[in-house]
Parts: structure tokens; sequence; C-alpha cells
């Protein structure tokens, strides 16, 4: 990988993927709308040389071929709100897909669980069935179908799908609401189960492991999914918080949000609206397998959840 484009750079796992290809030597181009944004997480990043940014829209193959200025790589890892996401989401991917071919670039696009639909085994490997029952999930399945299509003759796609995750920047997560909150020492509401454990990757983690994929040449192909797994040990929502307000030194209460209370919240909110129908993972957890990482790529390294969370909070102090 001698050049890299993230699309998204300000976003989630955009602005840790950035870090870590920054962080490796790597040059790299950190894309997206807003100026202000990108020139803060340069910023952040310390103004490093390697590191330059261009503003865009990802919905324009033209602006991603202009700002890649050659790139090998593209990760794509832009998102779509929940309430847009089946109107979107599709046009995003078609545009991604034809700069990438037009630029005969690789393209890691960053996904989630959602095209699996409900979990038919312990963990899951890269070939569990994907049988979504969501209209969410549906869409991220046609999703998949269009990254992969036969038309790109000349790009090199993958997909790598994370669990739910956390981190300082995981503005679009479940859980970032919650750690806010807390981090803010103020009530808060958890999404979902707060009683059945799930699993969660922390996103610097996540993105050390997409970035170790990238690297390698074989990773690539048609059909190539790739899983992000979280740490062996699941959290419940009631320990997940117990930690942060551990960490923050605050326990102003944290309830759980369910069906009925999404539904009220939905009336006003058309995210939470949008929720409600992937609450079947909060209470069936779907835990992904990391045998295929382990067995290409090496062994997984990952921050314990007490340190990972503890800086995540301490993270998100800094910037209320």
């Amino acid at each position: 990988m001698k050049k890299a484009i993230v699309l998204g750079a300000t976003g989630g796992v955009g602005h840790p993927l950035t870090a870590e290809l920054v962080s490796r030597g790597v040059e790299t181009v950190a894309f997206g709308r807003s100026a202000g944004k990108l020139q803060r997480l340069a910023q952040e990043l310390g103004n490093p040389v390697n590191l330059s940014i261009e503003t865009g829209d990802a919905f324009k193959p033209d602006d991603i071929m202009r700002a890649a200025g050659g790139a090998d790589v593209i990760f794509h890892s832009a998102n779509i709100p929940y309430h847009e996401m089946e109107s979107r989401l599709l046009p995003l991917g078609q545009s991604v897909m034809e700069a990438a071919d037009r630029l005969g670039a690789k393209v890691v696009v960053v996904d989630g669980i959602y095209p699996y639909g409900r979990r038919t085994t312990g963990k899951a490997t890269e070939e569990h069935p994907k049988n979504p029952h969501t209209r969410k999930g549906k869409t991220r399945l046609a999703y998949e179908k269009l990254i992969f299509d036969a038309r790109w003759n000349n790009a090199r796609p993958l997909i790598v799908r994370l669990p739910d995750y956390y981190g300082p920047s995981a503005q679009a997560s479940y859980l970032n609401v919650t750690m806010e909150a807390i981090a803010a020492g103020k009530p808060s509401a958890f999404v979902g189960n707060m009683k059945v454990p799930r699993e969660y990757v922390y996103l610097p983690d996540a993105a050390r492991m997409i970035v170790e994929i990238a690297l390698r040449d074989d990773s690539y192909g048609r059909g190539e999914n790739w899983h992000i797994p979280g740490p062996p040990r699941l959290l419940s929502g009631r320990e997940l918080v117990r930690i942060a307000q551990e960490a923050a030194g605050t326990r102003k209460a944290v309830f759980p949000l369910g069906r009925i209370g999404l539904s009220l919240i939905g009336m006003f909110n058309p995210v939470m609206k949008e929720v409600v129908e992937m609450l079947y993972l909060t209470e069936e957890p779907f835990v992904l397998s990391g045998e295929k990482y382990e067995r290409r790529i090496g062994p997984i390294r990952w921050t314990p959840h007490e340190q990972a969370i503890a800086e995540t909070i301490r993270q998100l102090r800094k910037k209320s």
C-alpha cells in the first residue's frame, strides 16, 4: 500500500483508520464534506506530513477520483443515517465502486452484521448464511451484491464486518449517547436489553485489524468478507455501564430503552424510530468468529475492555 484515501475520515471508523494508516507511514488522504472537521482531525493527529485533507461528495465518483490522487487503496467508511439507509446506501456504493473501477484501485468497505439476519451458530464465520429478515438487513445484502458485482472489472473489493463498537470517535453507534452522558456525569439511556452479554470491539483495535487485512494482496476478491471480532469476553449493558461509571467517577442513572420507549421517541426522532427493528440483536447477540483472521493474518490483539472504556471516557470528557 503506497497511498490510501479514507472516505468518511472524520466518522466513527474513519477517524481511527486514518490515525492507524498515518502512524504506519502510509501516505493518506482524509476525505469528507466538512473542511473544518477534516482540519480538526489533522490537528488531533499532530498535522503529520503524510496526511492531506480533501473535501468532496462521496456520492460523486469524480470527487473521489480527484481527491484520491492515484491512491491504490480506498477505505470506504462513509456512513448513512439509519433513516436514510434504504434510499441512499446503494447510490453511495455505486459511486465508490465506479470511482474504484476507473482508478483500478483496491476497496476496503466497512460494514456491519445486518445482512446475516438471526444467528444460526455460536460464533459466526464468514460463511454464515445471509438471510436478513429486516429492511436494513436486506438493504445491506443488496449493498454487498453491488460491491461484488462482476461489472467492476478493475476494482478489487473486500468487506470488513464489525459488531457493535465503541470508542471516542463512535458518534453513530448505539452506545455513544450512553458513553457521552456518563462522561458528562448525566443520566442517560441504554438501547436494548441490559442483561444480555454482547460482543463489542474497541474502534482503534478494529482499525488496526482492518489495516492488517488491507495490507495483504490476497485479502481482496469477489465475495471476500472479513470479520473484525471483539474480545472473547462479552459484556452485558449493566457491566459496560458499571465500567464506564467507574472510569468517570459518577453514578447517574442509566435506564434501558426497549421497543415501547424507542417507538415513543421515534415519533419525534426518525433515527430512533428506525432502531426498533434491529433490537433483536440486543436480545439474540450475533458473535463473530476471528478464525479466518487468525489463520490468514495472525494472532488478534485486543485492548482489555476496562482499559478501552476508560480511555473512551477520558477522551469524551476532554471533548465536552
